[in-house]
This record gives structure tokens, C-alpha cells and sequence, in this order.
């Protein structure tokens, strides 16, 4: 069960007197006090856990951003960044003796700018947004999470979000060129700008991905892609996950990058057929989407390459898309296999790490054998081409300690990544969910080093505490006396 730091009670007793200096800085609606209307931000993407924020403030301009984080810092108050709060690593967990800092009013387009291909844009944006801002261009934002129609660039930039397409043109991290952030204690930082390389150290490369724990990003600088002159997808059906995974492994050892490669295991293939009817094979033990972009001509020569690896995979099926209706058809049910896997159980853990390419077909079976000991199924949907698995855990909340089964099932899957040598996460982040895992991955002095970052940005460590690390330790003293977190689990959450 996830555990967090026990909130400090003299910060509970000046809560009134917090709120009224937030009020100050954040007037009118921006300070949410009460706490019905403080249920809404209880929890993130990982609807397991719950706890009400001390307060909730939404800022409108980066001088409040700045004035809240100071009063925060010299009056020793913890703080929680949040975006659109489809995190599902607990990232924007609130904390109820700090603030939750809602970016949401943050949600302009400041500048598209054609001839540097590149966007500047506030967090709150989403990310299906920039593409349809720049596509009359010709353009569009590549990193495409399946969450993109809600999930806004902040968050992304919080958690190195990648999606379908990273395969080919990158995570988040390689399409961010430039950023705005606030710090704790309240001074505004640029890292990059419109230009594709800086300077000094490379600190535009630590925040990404920095959970949140470094500082509050105000503004993005995104690069912005032609759009592919054509693209076609095949669906190709295997008798075993084995099978399709070590197709895969062949495609990339071939030297073909699809734009996107996709697999989806049984369970999951058939949630989705019946979700979207994108007349996947029902009899495939697992399906394969490959995306390939470019000419015509270049596409038709990676498809018949691709054909012929598949068919000295043993694919039962190989279909090609006709049109750009028929692509975008094979790719909806990809995209929408999260929530159709939500139509088979009342409720579902939906884990994330990453392993190399020549480990899937291992990985899943030992992942088929771990369903029979935990008694719980799992759905596999996952970006093949970079490693990065999905598993879907299917349990019901209401069948006592079925939840816990599905924690320590999941945690298995997390340890097996790190022995097969793949990694913890690929784009979900740690957040609290991962965060007692990461001794499996780090020593400790490869955790007091990510510490010392930390405390370079954040010394009294405010911002988003009880994240990644799975123990706190004093700055001064980093390296040499650590001071474990109080322990508490959450009372009874209440759970959807």
C-alpha cells in the first residue's frame, strides 16, 4: 500500500491564515477553500488513492505563480503542481498539509512560429491542441500519449510523456526545445528558447521529466514537425504474444523505424474490436500495428519488408490499410483500448515500464504464468517499438484484498523489467507509485545523487515531496544521516 509523509501539524493550524494570504495574491474564484469543491482534486490518474489538498489555488499569470511559491517558501509550505491530472503514477497526489497548485487557467497559444518550427505555449495546453493549431500548416507536435485529447504539455513535460509515435521522432524530452519555470522560491528561469541547442549544462534535459519536484513550468517551447507526405499501417495477427514480439525485434534489427509499432494481446484486442469495430482478427493471440510514414514509394517498400519479416514470424493475418480513413480506423481502437479494457472489470491498474526490444516475448509469458498465481487478468497494450509495456491488471475494489493482489502483481512486473535489464518507467513516471520500487533500480548513493539535484532546486524539499524518492533525507546532511519519511497509509479511500 502506498505510504506518505505524516502532514505537519503546525502547518494545519495556520491553514485560515493561508488561505487568506492566498486569497491576496490569487483573488476572486482561484483560491478553492471548501471542501466539497476540493473533492474534485483528490486524486490523479491513480484513482486508488485519495487525500484532500489543504488548499487548491489556480493561478491566471506567472507573477502569481511567483508570489505563491514565494509565500510557500518563506513560510514553509509544501506544494503540488498539477496539470490536467491524467497522471497515473500519483504524481499530482495532493498532499493535505500543502497546496495544490492548479495550472489549468494556463491554456494560450503564444506563438506559432512557421519559419523555426516551433510553438510557444502555456502548460494548461493540451497536447492534441498544438497539433490542431499548426496542421493547417502542415505541421503537427509529434509525442501523441492515448490521453492526448485531455492531457495538457505541462503535465507531458512533468513526465516525459511519449506515446505511440516516440518511436520514431521522440519522447517529450526530444521535442521540448525551451521552458519558463518558477522556482520555489519564486524567481523565474529560462532553460533553451527557439534555438535547437544552448550553452552550459544541460538543465533543460534534467526538468523534463523532473516530476514536478524542481519547479512550476509557466511556458513551453515545442517543436512543431511537417506533417509525413503519406502513411500507411499494417495489422498483422500471431498465434502467440511470443510471436509478436519477436517480430518486432526483427522489424527494428532490419533497420526499418516505423513511425509507430504497437502490440495489443488477446484480452485487450478483444475489448477494443468491440469498443470501436476496427475489424481486428478476434482469433489472433496478439496484434501488431506498424505504422510507416514517408513517400509513397518509400512506404511501399517498407510495407513489403514488413510483410515478409511478419510471414517468417508466423502471422496468421497481414492486413494494409487502403486509406487514410482505414489507418486512422486501425490506430482508434489502439488508442481507445484503455477504456474499452475499463467495459471488463469494474476496475484496472494500469502499470508502465520499459525493457529491451529481444525481452517482450519472455516478459509476457512470465507475465501469463503471474495471472494464474495472483488469480487476476491482465490486458497488454503497449509501444513495441521502444519496449515501453502497458499491463493492464484487471480487479474489483469491492472484493476485499483484491487491490493489494493487483499492487504486488504489478510490482513483480516492475521487478521483472529491472532484471531483464529494462527500467521502472517509460513515460508514466514515479510518483508515489513506483517510488518504494526504486532501491530495485538505484543504489544508494545513485539516490542520494538524484537528492543532491533535488536540493540544488529545492533545499527544504516543498515541491511535490513524498514523490520518487522511497526515503527523505536532509539536505545538509545528504549522504550521511537520512531521516526516514513518517510513515502513514491512507486511511479507507474512498475508490470509484
Amino acid at each position: 500500500m502506498i505510504t506518505m509523509p505524516l502532514p505537519d501539524q503546525a502547518v494545519l493550524a495556520r491553514r485560515g491564515e493561508i488561505v487568506a494570504a492566498l486569497r491576496k495574491i490569487v483573488p476572486g474564484e482561484g483560491v478553492i477553500d471548501a471542501e466539497h469543491e476540493r473533492r474534485a482534486f483528490e486524486c490523479d490518474g491513480l484513482t486508488a488513492y485519495r487525500q484532500l489538498p489543504m488548499v487548491v489555488v489556480l493561478p491566471e499569470t506567472t507573477a502569481q505563480v511567483v508570489e505563491v511559491l514565494r509565500y510557500c517558501s518563506a513560510h514553509d509550505v509544501k506544494v503540488v503542481p498539477r496539470g490536467a491530472g491524467t497522471s497515473l503514477s500519483g504524481g499530482a497526489l495532493p498532499l493535505e498539509d500543502g497546496v495544490l497548485l492548479g495550472m489549468g487557467k494556463f491554456k494560450r497559444i503564444l506563438d506559432i512560429d512557421i519559419t523555426n518550427r516551433c510553438a510557444v505555449v502555456q502548460p494548461g495546453v493540451t497536447n492534441l491542441a498544438i497539433t490542431h493549431a499548426v496542421q493547417s500548416h502542415g505541421l503537427y507536435y509529434a509525442p501523441d500519449p492515448s490521453s492526448q485529447i485531455a492531457c495538457t504539455i505541462g503535465g507531458n513535460v512533468a513526465e516525459n510523456s511519449g506515446g505511440v509515435h516516440c518511436l520514431k521522432y521522440g519522447l517529450t524530452t526530444n521535442n521540448v526545445i525551451g521552458i519558463e519555470m518558477v522556482t520555489i522560491e519564486g524567481e523565474v528561469i529560462r532553460l533553451g528558447g527557439k534555438h535547437f541547442d544552448a550553452p552550459g549544462y544541460d538543465l533543460l534535459g534534467v526538468v523534463v521529466g523532473s516530476e514536478g519536484m524542481l519547479g512550476v513550468v509557466t511556458e513551453v517551447t515545442v517543436r512543431i514537425l511537417p506533417t509525413p507526405p503519406g502513411a500507411r499501417a499494417l495489422m498483422i495477427g500471431f498465434p502467440s504474444v511470443e510471436g509478436a514480439g519477436d517480430c518486432v525485434a526483427a522489424i527494428i534489427g532490419d533497420g526499418v523505424i516505423p513511425g509507430g509499432m504497437e502490440i495489443m494481446d488477446k484480452l485487450a484486442v478483444e475489448a477494443a474490436e468491440a469498443f470501436v469495430h476496427a475489424g481486428y482478427p478476434l482469433d489472433a493471440e496478439a496484434l501488431l500495428i506498424v505504422e510507416l510514414d514517408g513517400c509513397e514509394a518509400e512506404v511501399d517498400h517498407l510495407i513489403a519488408i514488413v510483410e515478409a519479416i511478419a510471414a517468417k514470424h508466423g502471422a496468421t493475418t497481414c492486413r494494409a490499410s487502403q486509406s487514410e480513413q482505414e489507418r486512422l480506423l486501425f490506430w482508434a481502437g489502439r488508442k481507445a483500448a484503455f477504456p474499452a479494457v475499463g467495459r471488463l472489470s469494474p476496475d484496472y491498474y494500469c502499470m508502465d515500464g520499459t525493457i529491451p526490444r529481444k525481452k517482450i516475448g519472455e516478459v509476457l509469458l512470465a507475465m501469463k504464468q503471474m495471472e494464474a498465481k495472483y488469480g487476476l487478468r491482465v490486458a497488454n497494450v503497449f509501444h513495441a517499438g521502444d519496449g515501453n509495456l502497458h499491463p493492464l491488471i484487471l480487479y474489483d475494489a469491492n472484493q476485499p484484498g483484491e487491490l493489494e493482489r493487483a499492487e504486488e502483481f504489478g510490482h513483480d512486473i516492475l521487478r521483472l523489467c529491472v532484471d531483464v535489464g529494462g527500467v521502472l518507467t517509460g513515460e508514466h513516471g514515479v510518483g508515489v507509485e513506483k517510488r518504494d520500487l526504486m532501491n530495485t533500480m538505484f543504489n544508494e548513493s545513485d539516490l542520494n545523487q538524484q537528492q543532491r539535484l533535488k536540493c540544488a532546486f529545492d533545499e527544504k524539499s516543498l515541491l511535490n515531496p513524498g514523490k520518487v524518492f522511497p526515503q527523505l533525507c536532509r539536505c545538509a546532511e545528504l549522504g550521511r544521516v537520512h531521516v526516514h519519511a513518517g510513515k502513514l497509509r491512507f486511511p479507507d479511500l474512498p475508490r470509484f
